[in-house]
């Protein structure tokens, strides 16, 4: 168990979302307010921006719009190439601070995590890890199909990454705060049920995640450099090490079994924006992608 990865592109300053998309791999750069892709050979190109905004959560709708969270508003955008950015969703009933990752649902509906309170400051403030202890907790949005928004689940602690399963019947949140993954049942109408823990995970903190093709559950790990391969149940299962700390990850490249891991040296505001020191690293492992994103 242990591999490296290593570094595809430099130059982000802070990658969430990634995306795998007809042979590219799609992502947001929080401080270049941009949506980007990188090809597996590293070049990367902007494929939109957001003039006053930051964008996170990524996912596409079956009539090929690309959904995108956009952070601070607390908003779904629609955006087609070539065409305007409009608002799919209004988050501001549910989310309760800054809106982050999102999973798009086969059928065009997506779930979408905020932080639930001010993160960063609070760990600023505090000076030591106590909030993974005392936080509050926040709700976990269901965006339907036509952008009606409704509370998927309640009392979340800070729901990150989010992943489907292949059969669109078990959604799997990571809640950072709770160092766990949660698994739900997904309704016909979209609608959760059957709340239980699929995995703990500390002393790692589940932030971006993804599947693979034996069920188990990649997730980049924001307090090390490290992205890990959780069973059900929280083994570790393998191990990506990488140059700083893993933000989100994302399995693709022509078979499936390129990790591809957004890393920075740090998340806070102040220091990931002064300067773009973020990275796309990369590393191969043996079962390839499933589900979505």
């Amino acid at each position: 168990m242990g591999r490296k990865a290593r570094v595809l592109s430099e130059g982000l300053y802070f990658g969430e979302g990634p995306r795998w998309r007809d042979g590219r791999l799609w992502f947001s750069d929080f401080y270049a307010r941009a949506v980007k892709s990188v090809s597996p050979v590293g070049d990367v190109r902007i494929e939109m921006t957001l003039d006053d905004d930051a964008p996170s959560g990524l996912g596409w709708t079956p009539d090929g719009a690309l959904l995108i969270v956009s952070m601070a508003k607390r908003q779904v955008l629609a955006w087609r190439p070539g065409g305007a950015v409009t608002v799919h969703a209004d988050l501001g009933g549910v989310a309760t601070f800054m809106s982050n990752d999102m999973v798009v649902d086969a059928g065009g509906g997506a779930y979408v995590g905020d932080f639930g309170f001010d993160l960063h400051a609070e760990l600023l403030r505090r000076g030591d890890p106590s909030v993974f202890a005392d936080h509050p907790t926040t709700r976990l949005a269901r965006v339907a199909p036509d952008g009606a928004v409704s509370v998927a689940a309640d009392a979340m602690h800070f729901p990150n990454g989010s992943a489907i399963t292949p059969d669109g019947r078990t959604l799997i949140v990571g809640e950072t705060l709770a160092a766990r993954l949660t698994a739900f049942d997904i309704g016909p109408d979209g609608a959760l049920s059957g709340r239980r823990v699929w995995a703990p995970t500390w002393p790692r903190a589940p932030d971006g995640l993804c599947l693979d093709a034996e069920g188990a559950v990649w997730i980049a790990n924001p307090l090390a450099h490290e992205c890990v391969r959780i069973g059900e149940g929280g083994t570790a299962l393998d191990i990506v090490a990488t140059s700083q700390n893993a933000y989100a990850c994302m399995l693709g490249g022509k078979d499936g079994r390129t990790l591809f891991v957004m890393t920075a040296p740090t998340s806070v505001p102040r220091h990931a924006a002064a300067a773009p020191r973020g990275r796309i690293e990369i590393a191969t492992v043996d079962q390839p992608h499933a589900g979505r994103p």
